[in-house]
């Protein structure tokens, strides 16, 4: 699917474009991983609408310039925001794109940019919830190991026993063969057989 950007920076608010009246504008517009240089915004398309791409206004809060970005032949429903100023206030509007223009724009956004340091210091932090499902993996392959072991230790103690009766019947046979061969013996001839006499 071929995709195209189109990036305009522009000195006033109003940029003209062809609207599209059957076209209803984004809803559910949130701002999600919000860094200090950088954020991705998102939406939804009511269903039906046949559009085939998406145009976002990014302007600083009480600054006239602004930033459109346009991206069409897409289904994506999310775009990133980049080069951002850090503690910095912004306004987001998205719009659909149709082959007959666009639509409305939906509600203005409003977020603000954290500082650098904010950012790395979040980064480096364990919540809570974290530390949590650590433990549960923890203490699920510490059960999985014990469990190993139990199931070694079993298999281990079979084998020591079975060699055990194995070694205790060995003297026997060898007992019970000594006692067979010396029941066919004589004391005169520990070979066996009867005496004969020359003639």
């Amino acid at each position: 699917m071929e995709r195209f950007f189109l990036l305009v920076l522009s000195g006033c608010l109003g940029v003209s474009r062809v609207k599209a009246d059957s076209l209803s504008p984004p809803v559910n517009v949130t701002i999600k991983e919000v860094k200090a240089n950088s954020a991705v915004v998102s939406w939804d398309i009511p269903e039906g609408d046949p559009v085939i791409g998406f145009a976002i206004t990014q302007q600083k809060k009480d600054v006239r310039m602004l930033r459109l970005i346009q991206e069409v032949n897409t289904t994506t429903r999310s775009c990133a925001l980049w080069d951002l100023e850090e503690e910095t206030d912004y306004i987001v509007h998205v719009q659909s794109v149709s082959m007959s223009g666009t639509s409305p724009l939906s509600e203005p956004l409003r977020f603000r940019t954290p500082k650098e340091a904010e950012t790395q210091a979040s980064k480096n932090e364990v919540t809570m919830e974290e530390v949590g499902q650590a433990t549960q993996l923890r203490a699920g392959e510490l059960i999985i190991i014990v469990v190993v072991l139990i199931m070694w230790a079993g298999v281990i103690a079979l084998f020591c026993r079975q060699y055990d009766i194995i070694k205790d019947n060995e003297p026997n046979n060898n007992k019970d063969k000594a006692k067979n061969s010396s029941e066919c013996s004589t004391p005169e001839h520990p070979r066996g057989g009867l005496l004969r006499s020359k003639v």
